[in-house]
């Protein structure tokens, strides 16, 4: 297989997953009106109560636009991540999915032509939401939608890579129910999204704990210093760090010979 094979195959993949996601309009205004419910709502008590006083290195940012904003760009990601999990059973019931693993391109390059499609529709549904924001007042630094590029690319392939992997242990469309409830929300509510990790180890030391443990919240970070012009190396080791573990077993997972599509099929292990 040539060069030109895998850019085709990879252009065929996410040009496929950018119609999907044209095609479903509802996706996109669900993936928006989730994080501005809470933007408006929700955000606001928090700014009440927190007031704007905050330890370096943000003293001359408002505590709401520092923490929530960056924690609902998160939840824009992790919900696209499930999403694209979804669609993967989706496939996989309907005999789409087989037909993309039965060529003879290497199996761990199509997850990863997914994993990047996944993205790509993750960073459209970040950035409306990120002018959205500005149009509601909040004072988001312009400079700030370039350096938070990488930062959400990276955090994408993470969240990305998780939805491939609990892909893989999902047997039916009716279980991605359980999966959001005891996954989506739990990795979401215990991290830094919602409230400074200081804040958490004021009111629990064990609950401070399980948030330092969770990515999601190395992922957050990332996002909340690149989208101030900073650079913050521990949540980035983090992060590439569960990315690897995740994208691993997901290729793992895939695998017809040892993971669990193969145990799906009735073969030994």
């Amino acid at each position: 297989m040539s060069l030109v094979h895998y850019l085709r195959c990879a252009g065929g993949i996410i040009a496929r997953e950018g119609l999907r996601f044209l095609h479903q309009r509802e996706r996109f205004i669900a993936a928006l009106v989730r994080p501005l419910v809470w933007l408006v709502v929700f955000a606001a008590g928090f700014r009440n109560v927190l007031g704007v006083s905050i330890t370096p290195p943000y003293e001359t940012y408002v505590l709401y636009e520092v923490y929530i904003v960056p924690g609902l760009i998160g939840m824009v990601q992790l919900f696209n991540g499930m999403q694209s999990s979804l669609s993967m059973v989706y496939d996989r019931e309907m005999g789409s999915m087989r037909t993309l693993l039965v060529s003879p391109l290497p199996r761990w390059y199509l997850l990863l032509c997914k994993l990047m499609a996944g993205v790509a529709v993750s960073l459209f549904q970040v950035y409306a939401f990120l002018l959205i924001a500005k149009l509601f007042g909040v004072d988001l630094p312009w400079f700030g939608f370039l350096t938070v590029l990488p930062a959400l690319i990276v955090t994408g392939l993470m969240l990305g890579a998780l939805g491939l992997l609990l892909s893989s242990f999902i047997r039916q469309l009716e279980n991605f129910a359980g999966i959001m409830n005891f996954v989506i929300f739990p990795m979401f509510f215990l991290s830094s999204a919602l409230y400074p990790l200081w804040k958490m180890k004021e009111s629990s030391l064990i609950l401070y704990q399980i948030c330092v443990a969770n990515p999601f919240s190395h992922a957050v970070e990332l996002i909340r210093h690149a989208l101030y012009q900073q650079f913050e190396p521990t949540a980035l080791a983090v992060v590439l760090l569960a990315t690897m573990l995740f994208l691993g077993g997901a290729i793992w997972g895939y695998d017809p010979t040892r993971g669990m599509i193969q145990r799906r099929a009735g073969g030994p292990g």
